[in-house]
């Protein structure tokens, strides 16, 4: 699979200048349809890189602005992300026949082969997590009503607990 939103970095050029990347109209219309939302408006990133040892982490911030449909009703919402990023880009591990065993941290790794690694997908990737999948906008509890559900205040578990109260 090629990656929608590519923006290779050169490990062996690295330095602690801030670095912007961008996606255009094509790309950003690529990542909705893989993540499966109606539009991104906008999709940046601005990170600062520092070398630790054999890895570069990346730091900086996800900026991105996305048309999804409400969870409950189904309408065009609307929302905006906007969060701190971080990214730890790492070599490849060689490949043996023995196991190898991971720890808390490496599950945060990404790795990459020979000299350069893609800023974009890890970027396009970290915008997939940072998307709510049960966003609901203003006609939600409408349509719920509608359709005769329960709000999760009244469905929740302490909905139950609450009408056995006495009233004083």
């Amino acid at each position: 699979m090629t990656p929608e939103f590519s923006r290779f970095i050169d490990a062996r050029h690295i330095d602690e200048r801030p670095h912007a990347i961008a996606a255009d109209e094509a790309e950003r219309a690529a990542l909705a349809r893989r993540f499966g939302i109606v539009a991104i408006a906008r999709l940046k990133a601005e990170l600062r890189f520092e070398r630790q040892g054999d890895a570069i982490v990346a730091a900086g911030r996800l900026e991105a602005g996305l048309v999804q449909s409400c969870a409950v009703s189904g309408e065009p919402l609307t929302t905006r992300i906007d969060e701190p990023l971080a990214l730890r880009f790492v070599h490849a591990r060689e490949s043996s026949e023995e196991e190898i065993e991971l720890v808390a941290d490496d599950c945060d790794e990404i790795e990459y082969d020979g000299h350069s690694f893609d800023l974009g997908e890890a970027v396009a990737q970290s915008l997939a997590l940072a998307i709510d999948p049960y966003a609901e906008g203003p006609e939600a509890e409408a349509t719920r009503a509608k359709a005769g559900l329960l709000s999760e205040d009244a469905a929740g578990p302490f909905a139950a607990l609450a009408a056995l109260r006495k009233p004083n």
